[in-house]
């Protein structure tokens, strides 16, 4: 397999064609070989269109979701940020090389195992790993700069946005399936927030998290 050519196809045939345009961006993708945090069965896979199979009903997500989640944050290098669900750990090296540091909270124990040595391997320093359940919030080291939830919730939790420093950006993908939105909250004051929604998509929801109470008729 052609690494490198399929790295290239998937920037100019996937990335590109959904709305990312920020070279620096672009660049990362080349830069953080995405092949060695993914699963070495599903490896002849890693530059495809589609969520690859972590175990435990989690999977990464689609490169060209990343990349966009990645331009929206639009991160400073002096931003601290977290990240609810660590998965394989590429997210969070594609953060750290944005941000001063990444805190990154994982439920599976064996995922924050596995993500710590990879990002190890490749010399990722500011990256903080956490067994925990964050799904309600992770106040431990606010205020954050950004937040990143990997998985759906169907309403977002308030703690999340209480979370946020003045100016700070959280990216989330809420409502019920098969239809949910990605969208970009960004707290414009302390205490308050606004939001856009960017697309549409689905993704399977973040492990524990709160539901609603619905009505049965």
């Amino acid at each position: 397999m052609d690494l490198e050519r399929a790295r290239r196809n998937m920037v100019e045939q996937q990335i590109r064609p959904w709305e990312v345009l920020d070279q620096s961006v672009l660049d990362l993708l080349y830069e953080v070989k995405r092949e060695e945090y993914v699963p070495p069965v599903y490896r002849s896979l890693a530059f495809a269109d589609l969520e690859i199979p972590l175990g435990h009903g989690q999977s990464m997500w689609a490169p060209k979701l990343e990349a966009r989640v990645l331009q929206e944050l639009a991160l400073r290098p002096t931003d601290k940020v977290l990240e609810v669900g660590t998965g394989s750990g590429y997210l969070s090296a594609l953060l750290a090389r944005r941000a001063a540091y990444v805190h990154t909270v994982e439920i599976v124990p064996e995922f924050k195992t596995a993500a710590e040595r990879k990002l190890a391997a490749h010399h990722v320093a500011n990256v903080g790993l956490e067994v925990g359940d964050a799904a309600r919030g992770w106040p431990r080291h606010g205020p954050y700069d950004a937040v990143v939830l990997t998985g759906s919730v169907p309403l977002l939790p308030q703690a999340f946005l209480d979370s946020l420093a003045p100016g700070g950006r959280l990216f989330a993908v809420v409502g019920d399936a098969p239809v949910m939105q990605a969208r970009l909250y960004t707290c414009v004051a302390p205490g308050a927030c606004r939001h856009a929604v960017l697309f549409e998509t689905s993704l399977p929801l973040l492990m524990n998290v709160q539901e609603p109470e619905r009505f049965v008729f």
